[in-house]
């Protein structure tokens, strides 16, 4: 079974970004389509694809078309149950569940004032109490994960689709030098130093924009390899 992923611009797609880290830590088949997210051609490069209107879109060998991140997780790990897309222990799996969702639909403040971009670190970026409140939230969902984890450095030790949830806001982080306590910090850097997050990036900043997307009047620093907590 290959499946067919259509994805927007690497650099600044952050649901595409959970889609293909998905279907790349895992090592499951598939063919990765970009569509113009920026160049004004998604509705018509995904039009075969209705009722999809959004990235990430995939499409089944058997024809199945899914359009939601959370609807990609699941169906991936329905067909594929030995692939351990989610943790294995009951309890681990359960709250991985419930953070990833978590993730899917809250964090508005983060989304909306730091939207990701991998290109450079903006410099003194003063983040709001809503987005503050926002990475103490976070603070507390992994030092739950953490608490329930195996042997290695994700989420609940082996990666899975909840590190591929996590993966857009630890870019946020990264990119906008947003304050941290050590633990986060750590698995932002786990995450920056991880080979799929790096091969997504660097094909994504081979890309060029004029204009850039989302600019900020503030000054750029070059991508942190690592950051630090707060």
């Amino acid at each position: 079974m290959t499946y067919d992923l259509y994805i927007g611009d690497r650099a600044f797609s952050s649901w595409s970004l959970r889609g293909w880290l998905m279907l790349e830590h895992f090592k499951l088949p598939y063919r990765a389509h970009l569509v113009g997210l920026y160049s004004g051609t998604l509705a018509a490069d995904i039009a075969s694809l209705a009722p999809a209107r959004t990235v990430p879109v995939l499409v089944c060998e058997d024809g199945a078309v899914l359009f939601d991140s959370m609807a990609i997780a699941e169906e991936l790990a329905t067909r594929h149950p030995d692939a351990g897309l989610w943790p294995q222990a009951p309890k681990a799996r359960a709250l991985a569940r419930s953070i990833a969702a978590e993730m899917h639909a809250g964090f508005q403040a983060l989304r909306g004032e730091c939207p990701m971009q991998l290109f450079h670190q903006w410099v003194g970026f003063q983040p709001s109490e809503a987005v503050l409140r926002e990475l103490a939230r976070l603070e507390v969902l992994v030092s739950h994960a953490k608490a329930l984890a195996t042997d290695g450095p994700w989420l609940f030790g082996a990666y899975s689709i909840a590190d591929a949830f996590f993966a857009p806001l630890m870019a946020r982080i990264a990119g906008f030098g947003l304050p941290v306590n050590v633990e986060v910090a750590a698995y932002v850097n786990t995450t920056l130093m991880d080979p799929a997050f790096r091969l997504w990036r660097a094909e994504g900043v081979a890309v060029s924009y004029q204009p850039f997307p989302y600019p900020l009047p503030l000054k750029t620093a070059d991508w942190p390899l690592s950051v630090c907590e707060s």
